[in-house]
């Protein structure tokens, strides 16, 4: 999505999070916005924001009109843009970092952890989501139940939810399995290509076993950054941005 050629000073500051349009009013009757080299004292000049050198105190602002933010997903918060009771995925974000109106790319349930990507770009989350696409989704789960080839074998025919839906092949690894007091549990890998609702869970669940810790850890050709703690979010790099579009 190109950047608009034109638009008002103040919005663009806005929009770049430097405060409110009344608050970037008074700081550039305040002197401290330059365009080109010149301080400007009017916040309804018109600039180009594709060749206009922009610097507020003394730093430049880039200008950006869509955003990308990597987020790794706690639990305890919801994948959604606003709710009456709980936390949102949006409420993690820094207050300059939703100016653009990012919104999640698909749904993480409220106890899954993992990768979630926040944007405004529409078209992307839409190709990302089309079940036509068959994006795939690697997930990291702990199951109580003994896991094993049955299982395997189970999800790449498809398995029949608890609504009758029968889910496309999907591909089941066992990582490990230990003991515990109350039963064995099994550490897998599950890589899914839809995203029906609660479906991991729903998969074992149709498999007699149950999912007791859920963390996404890809989506199409984008990798959760393990460097990012629990909360913790970042800007894709453009190699990211480039391999998701061309993934589309």
């Amino acid at each position: 999505m190109a950047a608009k050629k034109t638009l008002r000073l103040d919005k663009l500051l806005s929009n770049m999070g430097f405060g409110t349009r009344s608050e970037i009013k008074k700081a550039v009757k305040g002197g401290k916005v330059t365009v080109d080299g010149s301080v400007i004292k009017d916040p309804g000049l018109i600039v180009n924001p594709d060749t206009s050198i922009v610097e507020f105190e003394g730093e430049r602002v880039v200008y950006r009109d869509v955003v990308y933010w990597m987020l790794n997903k706690p639990q305890g918060v919801v994948s959604a843009t606003e709710d009456n009771r709980d936390r949102t995925v949006i409420d993690l974000l820094k207050p300059e970092d939703r100016t653009l109106s990012p919104f999640p790319v698909g749904r993480l349930d409220k106890d899954t952890e993992g990768l979630l990507l926040l944007t405004n770009d529409g078209q992307l989350a839409h190709d990302l989501l089309s079940p036509r696409k068959h994006v795939p989704k690697i997930y990291e789960a702990l199951v109580r139940g003994d896991v094993g080839k049955e299982d395997a074998d189970l999800f790449a025919a498809g398995v029949t939810l608890d609504d009758g839906y029968k889910t496309m092949p999907a591909e089941l690894a066992i990582v490990s399995r230990e003991q515990r007091e109350d039963g064995i549990y099994s550490a897998i890998v599950l890589t899914i290509k839809e995203g029906k609702f609660h479906q991991v869970k729903r998969m074992f669940e149709a498999a007699g076993k149950k999912v007791t810790y859920l963390r996404r850890v890809s989506m199409g050709p984008l990798k959760l950054d393990e460097s990012l703690p629990l909360g913790g979010y970042r800007g894709l790099t453009d190699d990211e941005i480039g391999l998701l579009r061309a993934d589309r």
